[in-house]
């Protein structure tokens, strides 16, 4: 669907208002991480609150979540459209742990703000040894009670898209033991790379997969609850 003018004109609003706030919020988690984790959580959940207020007011774009997110220490596998669920995860989560890619982990400023929150770094390139370090990682943040973040399709698709899942998604699941929470989300109908369009987004909460399942099991639940909002 073509943009319309008052699409381009929101778009820009937003890019005004959002990336330079990030830049504020970036520095408040060097600030109020040197009083502990909590201030510094507090901090990057504002991040996502400030990104939900810029979609809402600039670009017209409202969240409804059909489900109850979970706050405990499971394996969230997330459909992936667009940058919108990343940013929003430390809104729909109670400081959930992702695993975003190492050389977003490495960026500069961004980069040392996702460490300092504690992120699962994903070393696609690096073989037995970045796995083990990846699942110890992730072990550690479950056992805090966090949740763990992870978007099973390994990047972006365009929304309607059904891709097969990485195969790490099977082994973090065997190597973790944890339950697996999907969840289907359709935000690349709206949250365009460029000129964004008003509406609603949804994310609904699939049922809880326990841990144990063969392989070939796990990653059809998965794929078929993760893309439930496909049109």
């Amino acid at each position: 669907m073509r943009a319309t003018p008052l699409d381009v004109v929101r778009s820009l609003a937003f890019y005004l208002a959002f990336y330079p706030g990030t830049l504020v919020f970036i520095a408040a988690v060097g600030v109020t991480s040197l009083f502990g984790r909590e201030p510094m959580r507090r901090s990057v959940r504002g991040w996502g609150r400030f990104h939900r207020w810029c979609c809402r007011w600039l670009l017209g774009i409202r969240l409804k979540i059909e489900g109850t997110m979970p706050n405990d220490g499971v394996l969230v596998a997330m459909k992936h459209e667009s940058f919108f669920e990343a940013i929003d995860l430390p809104v729909q989560m109670d400081f959930p742990a992702p695993f975003p890619k190492a050389e977003l982990v490495n960026l500069p400023g961004w980069g040392w703000a996702a460490r300092t929150y504690g992120v699962v770094k994903v070393e696609r390139e690096e073989g037995a040894k970045a796995l083990r370090a990846m699942v110890a990682s992730a072990r550690g943040f479950a056992a805090q009670g966090r949740p763990l973040a992870i978007f099973p399709e390994g990047t972006r698709v365009p929304h309607g898209s059904r891709v097969p899942l990485q195969s790490g998604f099977a082994g973090l699941y065997k190597l973790l033991a944890l339950p697996v929470v999907p969840v289907a989300v359709d935000s690349g109908r709206l949250y365009h790379r460029l000129w964004k369009k008003s509406g609603t987004i949804t994310l609904r909460v699939g049922e809880r997969i326990e841990p144990g399942l063969p392989r070939a099991e796990v990653e059809a639940l998965v794929l078929e609850r993760i893309n439930v909002l496909n049109d």
